[in-house]
Protein backbone atom coordinates (compact mmCIF):
# COMPACT_ATOMS: atom_id res chain seq x y z
CA UNK A 1 0.00 0.00 0.00
CA UNK A 2 2.85 2.53 0.91
CA UNK A 3 5.31 0.84 -1.93
CA UNK A 4 4.49 4.03 -4.21
CA UNK A 5 4.34 6.47 -1.49
CA UNK A 6 8.04 5.07 -0.65
CA UNK A 7 9.65 4.52 -3.96
CA UNK A 8 11.08 8.20 -4.67
CA UNK A 9 12.76 9.08 -0.84
CA UNK A 10 14.25 5.15 -2.08
CA UNK A 11 15.46 6.00 -5.18
CA UNK A 12 16.80 9.66 -3.80
CA UNK A 13 18.68 8.01 -0.64
CA UNK A 14 19.91 4.79 -2.64
CA UNK A 15 20.89 6.52 -6.05
CA UNK A 16 23.83 8.27 -5.05
CA UNK A 17 25.26 5.09 -3.40
CA UNK A 18 24.24 2.91 -6.18
CA UNK A 19 26.04 5.04 -8.59
CA UNK A 20 29.77 4.29 -6.22
CA UNK A 21 29.33 0.75 -6.68
CA UNK A 22 29.68 -0.49 -10.27
CA UNK A 23 29.73 -4.59 -9.05
CA UNK A 24 27.75 -7.30 -9.85
CA UNK A 25 24.14 -6.85 -8.40
CA UNK A 26 24.10 -10.27 -8.09
CA UNK A 27 26.77 -9.93 -5.15
CA UNK A 28 24.58 -7.45 -3.42
CA UNK A 29 21.93 -9.75 -3.44
CA UNK A 30 23.88 -12.26 -2.14
CA UNK A 31 25.07 -10.07 0.76
CA UNK A 32 21.45 -9.42 1.43
CA UNK A 33 20.60 -12.88 1.74
CA UNK A 34 23.46 -13.61 4.48
CA UNK A 35 22.39 -10.68 6.76
CA UNK A 36 18.95 -12.35 6.17
CA UNK A 37 20.39 -15.46 7.29
CA UNK A 38 22.26 -13.76 10.06
CA UNK A 39 18.68 -12.13 11.31
CA UNK A 40 16.56 -15.19 12.03
CA UNK A 41 20.24 -16.91 13.61
CA UNK A 42 20.09 -14.10 15.81
CA UNK A 43 16.41 -14.11 16.51
CA UNK A 44 16.22 -17.99 17.06
CA UNK A 45 18.53 -17.31 19.44
CA UNK A 46 16.59 -14.47 21.75
CA UNK A 47 19.54 -11.93 20.48
CA UNK A 48 16.68 -9.62 19.47
CA UNK A 49 18.70 -6.27 18.88
CA UNK A 50 21.19 -8.08 16.60
CA UNK A 51 18.06 -9.61 14.53
CA UNK A 52 17.14 -6.35 13.88
CA UNK A 53 20.47 -5.10 13.10
CA UNK A 54 20.77 -7.42 10.24
CA UNK A 55 17.02 -7.55 9.20
CA UNK A 56 17.88 -3.82 8.19
CA UNK A 57 20.95 -4.18 6.69
CA UNK A 58 18.64 -7.08 4.99
CA UNK A 59 16.39 -4.88 3.97
CA UNK A 60 19.01 -1.97 2.62
CA UNK A 61 20.75 -4.45 0.32
CA UNK A 62 17.48 -5.63 -0.70
CA UNK A 63 16.92 -2.40 -2.47
CA UNK A 64 20.23 -1.43 -2.89
CA UNK A 65 20.72 -3.99 -5.28
CA UNK A 66 17.71 -3.16 -7.45
CA UNK A 67 19.14 0.43 -7.64
CA UNK A 68 22.81 -0.78 -8.85
CA UNK A 69 21.40 -3.02 -11.87
CA UNK A 70 19.03 0.25 -12.70
CA UNK A 71 21.44 2.86 -12.54
CA UNK A 72 24.70 0.38 -14.59
CA UNK A 73 22.16 -0.76 -16.56
CA UNK A 74 22.44 -4.45 -15.26
CA UNK A 75 19.09 -5.44 -14.93
CA UNK A 76 18.23 -9.01 -15.60
CA UNK A 77 15.31 -11.96 -15.72
CA UNK A 78 17.40 -14.00 -13.31
CA UNK A 79 18.49 -11.19 -11.05
CA UNK A 80 15.14 -9.87 -10.20
CA UNK A 81 14.38 -14.19 -10.01
CA UNK A 82 17.10 -14.64 -7.42
CA UNK A 83 15.79 -11.48 -5.24
CA UNK A 84 12.13 -12.01 -4.98
CA UNK A 85 13.74 -15.71 -4.09
CA UNK A 86 15.78 -14.52 -1.57
CA UNK A 87 13.13 -12.44 -0.07
CA UNK A 88 10.80 -15.10 0.52
CA UNK A 89 13.11 -17.03 2.21
CA UNK A 90 14.31 -15.02 4.41
CA UNK A 91 10.55 -13.84 5.08
CA UNK A 92 9.86 -17.92 5.88
CA UNK A 93 12.93 -18.28 7.99
CA UNK A 94 12.60 -14.99 10.23
CA UNK A 95 9.44 -15.10 11.94
CA UNK A 96 9.92 -19.07 12.36
CA UNK A 97 13.10 -17.91 14.25
CA UNK A 98 11.43 -15.94 16.43
CA UNK A 99 9.06 -18.66 17.25
CA UNK A 100 11.94 -20.59 18.28
CA UNK A 101 13.39 -18.52 20.59
CA UNK A 102 10.06 -18.86 22.12
CA UNK A 103 8.90 -22.15 22.04
CA UNK A 104 5.23 -20.55 22.87
CA UNK A 105 2.28 -22.90 21.39
CA UNK A 106 0.12 -19.61 20.79
CA UNK A 107 3.07 -18.30 18.68
CA UNK A 108 3.31 -21.78 16.95
CA UNK A 109 -0.45 -21.29 15.90
CA UNK A 110 -0.26 -17.63 15.09
CA UNK A 111 2.85 -18.68 12.81
CA UNK A 112 1.10 -21.43 10.75
CA UNK A 113 -1.52 -18.80 9.82
CA UNK A 114 1.12 -16.60 8.98
CA UNK A 115 3.00 -19.10 7.00
CA UNK A 116 -0.46 -20.03 5.39
CA UNK A 117 -1.29 -16.44 4.80
CA UNK A 118 2.27 -16.06 3.26
CA UNK A 119 1.68 -18.84 0.74
CA UNK A 120 -1.31 -17.79 -0.96
CA UNK A 121 -0.65 -14.18 -0.96
CA UNK A 122 2.31 -15.09 -2.68
CA UNK A 123 0.26 -17.10 -5.72
CA UNK A 124 -2.16 -14.56 -5.45
CA UNK A 125 0.45 -11.68 -6.79
CA UNK A 126 2.76 -14.32 -9.33
CA UNK A 127 0.04 -15.87 -11.12
CA UNK A 128 -1.77 -12.12 -11.10
CA UNK A 129 1.93 -10.83 -12.43
CA UNK A 130 2.31 -14.27 -14.62
CA UNK A 131 -1.18 -13.32 -16.72
CA UNK A 132 -0.63 -9.33 -16.73
CA UNK A 133 2.85 -10.60 -18.57
CA UNK A 134 1.22 -12.94 -20.95
CA UNK A 135 -1.75 -10.38 -21.83
CA UNK A 136 1.24 -7.64 -22.52
CA UNK A 137 0.65 -5.62 -19.12
CA UNK A 138 3.76 -6.37 -17.68
CA UNK A 139 6.21 -4.50 -16.04
CA UNK A 140 8.08 -3.36 -19.06
CA UNK A 141 5.00 -2.55 -20.84
CA UNK A 142 3.91 0.02 -17.97
CA UNK A 143 7.69 1.27 -18.13
CA UNK A 144 7.51 -0.06 -14.24
CA UNK A 145 11.22 0.14 -12.42
CA UNK A 146 10.80 -3.53 -11.13
CA UNK A 147 11.57 -6.36 -12.87
CA UNK A 148 7.90 -7.85 -12.97
CA UNK A 149 5.17 -5.65 -12.16
CA UNK A 150 3.59 -6.36 -8.63
CA UNK A 151 -0.35 -6.07 -8.10
CA UNK A 152 -0.92 -3.70 -5.30
CA UNK A 153 -2.79 -4.62 -1.98
CA UNK A 154 -3.01 -4.15 1.47
CA UNK A 155 0.63 -5.61 2.18
CA UNK A 156 3.47 -4.72 0.59
CA UNK A 157 6.68 -4.70 0.45
CA UNK A 158 6.71 -1.46 3.50
CA UNK A 159 4.22 -3.26 5.24
CA UNK A 160 6.51 -5.96 5.69
CA UNK A 161 9.32 -4.18 6.61
CA UNK A 162 7.55 -2.20 9.06
CA UNK A 163 5.83 -5.92 10.28
CA UNK A 164 9.18 -7.38 10.71
CA UNK A 165 10.66 -4.62 12.27
CA UNK A 166 7.45 -4.60 15.18
CA UNK A 167 8.59 -8.45 15.67
CA UNK A 168 12.02 -7.91 15.79
CA UNK A 169 11.31 -4.93 18.53
CA UNK A 170 8.00 -6.70 20.44
CA UNK A 171 8.48 -10.04 20.62
CA UNK A 172 6.52 -10.25 23.90
CA UNK A 173 4.04 -9.22 21.18
CA UNK A 174 4.09 -11.71 18.74
CA UNK A 175 1.51 -13.88 18.91
CA UNK A 176 -0.78 -10.84 18.32
CA UNK A 177 1.45 -9.48 15.49
CA UNK A 178 1.66 -12.66 13.49
CA UNK A 179 -2.02 -12.67 13.65
CA UNK A 180 -2.59 -9.00 12.96
CA UNK A 181 -0.45 -9.11 9.64
CA UNK A 182 -2.04 -12.83 8.71
CA UNK A 183 -5.63 -10.42 9.07
CA UNK A 184 -3.77 -7.64 6.53
CA UNK A 185 -2.99 -10.44 4.43
CA UNK A 186 -6.15 -12.41 3.91
CA UNK A 187 -7.56 -8.45 3.09
CA UNK A 188 -5.02 -8.13 0.46
CA UNK A 189 -5.65 -11.64 -0.71
CA UNK A 190 -9.18 -10.81 -0.86
CA UNK A 191 -8.35 -7.22 -2.92
CA UNK A 192 -6.49 -9.09 -5.79
CA UNK A 193 -9.73 -11.76 -5.95
CA UNK A 194 -11.80 -8.56 -6.76
CA UNK A 195 -9.30 -7.03 -9.24
CA UNK A 196 -8.92 -10.15 -10.96
CA UNK A 197 -12.60 -10.56 -11.34
CA UNK A 198 -13.18 -7.65 -12.99
CA UNK A 199 -10.39 -7.15 -15.08
CA UNK A 200 -9.49 -10.83 -16.11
Amino acid sequence: MIDQILRLPKEKLLRPVARHFNISPGIITGLGLVTGLLAALMASRGWYGFALLFWLLNRLLDGLDGEIARVHRRQTDLGAYFDIMADLLIYALLPLALVLSQLEPKSWLALSALISGFYINAGSWMYLASLLEKRGLGARQKQEKTGITMPGGLIEGGETLLFFTAFLILPQHLAFLFWSMTLLICITIVQRLHWASKHL
